[in-house]
């Protein structure tokens, strides 16, 4: 049986074919703050965070552990993260000089590879996809008989046909979502209330034309509420805005902002020094997750107790770039960085060898890179999620961690969105309804893989600050021998009934254990 949260997602995703834009808005009741702190039990399946906290090992001298959080942007003034976050030692505040000679001004707190020189930045960029597309479309606008036999036409074919009909299909959407409600604030107008009753706006006189769109009204406002669905397409109408005017638009030109020579992946200097860009509430989010202040009172206690975070911005309203991912694993490997949480990801890449590069970069510094599996329900065995730590040839890189999201219930660990693979996630850690801060002194609850990520960041932060002697390379084997091991059948991510056995879902076929994790971490220094 659908409970009612499940019910309003497919209401909406039936209506629009949209339901993932609108999914956030379910109005269920949320878990405890810190209830993946907790043991793992079938009701509540934590990471034993408590009782790594709890045990002799977490009362050994520690070691600050500087993470990189490249993302979408952090607010460093928020008042749980302010204390911890990471400054340039070397670089004077505000000067325009720069002092340390690494090729970035006043980057006195990290660094914005998505704005110009004149302090403006990228807030919407294309989904790479586009990007590839309008690539292939340059070398084939104006084809010969020759050039249809060229590597790549067919490709560029198929997606020229898959591409407009994604633009059409997205306009259509943009506009049946905006006529909705239009006609929900119409209902209410008419009916004199505020926030009316499915059963009121059922029993409205219409024009026998809209009578179809008042009825599919009635029954979305019955099963979600007047309020909730307002909110919800309110936040539909923007996701869709910024698909249709930015990232599907073949027209929008976003690199002239930033002004780099974007066909130079080792180019640096490029970028600001704005860290937090128009919109940080992912990476403050993540940053929270990872090190909010422990024990201050306020907001939630961070994961890790001692650390420093190193504000990195690549990710803008769109996909990522290659160039902008690998210069930034670069800066944050220059700059001490020892674990770098990356909760980003998307279905197409650019250069791939200039993001290898930098991850062989990290490895060869001894840094650790943990990444978000993705949140489309698919099996990253067979359907790759970029980036990733195949350095081809059947490589793969061991100073890597990809992260899968789960969620409290044993039952339904695997969460519904959360990508897998036996081959290339790594490990599970919570990822559904995960409660950290957002700018404006702000808290909410968000849920992803990009929030599985940093719960594992963390732990492997606490683990590395007990035992500063430990490789990249022992972090991740600490975290990976220590899980708890998942046994029987969980619901296949995406699928409704299907079941598999949980551990088939990831190499090590468990959940993340940080009192595990440290203990082990304790033995080894030991030895």
């Amino acid at each position: 049986m659908e409970n009612n949260s499940m019910k309003k997602t497919i209401l909406l995703g039936l209506i629009f074919g949209v339901g993932t834009v609108l999914q956030a808005q379910k109005g269920e009741t949320k878990p405890d703050k810190h209830w993946y702190h907790s043991e793992p039990t079938k009701k509540n399946m934590g990471i034993s965070l408590d009782a790594a906290y709890a045990s002799p090992a977490a009362k050994l001298p520690s070691k600050t552990i500087i993470v990189a959080v490249i993302d979408g942007g952090v607010d460093i003034n928020h008042p749980d993260l302010k204390d911890v976050i990471w400054h340039n030692p070397n670089e004077i505040p505000f000067n325009n000089i720069d002092d340390d000679r690494n090729g970035y001004v006043d980057d006195t707190v990290g660094w914005n590879f998505i704005g110009g020189k004149d302090g403006s930045m990228v807030q919407y960029d294309h989904i790479e996809k586009i990007r590839v597309y309008l690539r292939l479309r340059e070398q084939f606008k104006n084809p010969t008989a020759e050039d249809t036999q060229r590597p790549g036409y067919a490709q560029y074919m198929a997606m020229k046909t898959e591409i407009e009909a994604d633009i059409l299909q997205k306009k259509a959407q943009y506009t049946g979502m905006e006529k909705f409600q239009l006609a929900l604030h119409s209902y209410a107008a008419r009916l004199g209330k505020t926030a009316p009753t499915g059963k009121e706006i059922r029993e409205l006189k219409v024009e026998a034309n809209e009578e179809k769109l008042r009825d599919r009204i009635a029954t979305v406002v019955g099963v979600m509420g007047y309020g909730q669905l307002d909110e919800a397409l309110t936040q539909g109408l923007h996701g869709m805005e910024a698909s249709v005017k930015y990232q599907y638009n073949l027209d929008y030109k976003p690199r002239d902002i930033v002004g780099d020579n974007y066909d130079d992946p080792h180019e640096i200097g490029y970028g600001n020094n704005n860290v937090a860009g128009p919109d940080a509430s992912h990476g403050t989010h993540v940053s929270g997750i990872i090190g909010a202040v422990r024990g201050n009172g306020i907001g939630l206690d961070g994961v890790a107790d001692n650390v420093k975070i190193m504000a990195i911005r690549v990710v803008p309203d769109g996909d990522e770039r290659d160039k902008d991912v690998a210069n930034g694993i670069r800066y944050a490997v220059d700059n001490g960085a020892k674990i770098i949480n990356m909760s980003f990801g998307k279905g197409f890449k650019w250069d791939k060898d200039a993001v290898n590069e930098a991850v062989v970069y990290a490895r060869d510094h001894g840094v650790l890179l943990v990444h978000a599996a993705g949140n489309s329900s698919q099996d990253n065995d067979g359907t790759p999620n970029y980036p990733n730590d195949s350095l081809g040839g059947g490589e793969f890189a061991n100073n890597w961690i990809e992260v899968g999201a789960s969620q409290p219930l044993k039952k339904h660990l695997a969460t519904d969105f959360s990508n897998y693979g036996s081959k290339n996630v790594d490990v599970f850690a919570p990822g559904q309804s995960i409660y950290s801060t957002i700018p404006n002194n702000g808290y909410a609850y968000f849920d992803g893989t990009s929030m599985a990520s940093p719960v594992c960041a963390g732990v492997c932060a606490l683990i590395w600050s007990r035992n500063p002697s430990m490789t990249a390379e022992d972090v991740k084997m600490v975290i990976e021998k220590t899980v708890t091991r998942v046994d029987g059948k969980v619901i296949l991510p995406g699928s409704k009934k299907t079941k598999v056995a949980f551990p088939t879902l990831s190499t090590t076929g468990g959940l993340i254990n940080a009192e595990k994790a440290l203990n082990m971490a304790t033995i080894l220094l030991v030895k």
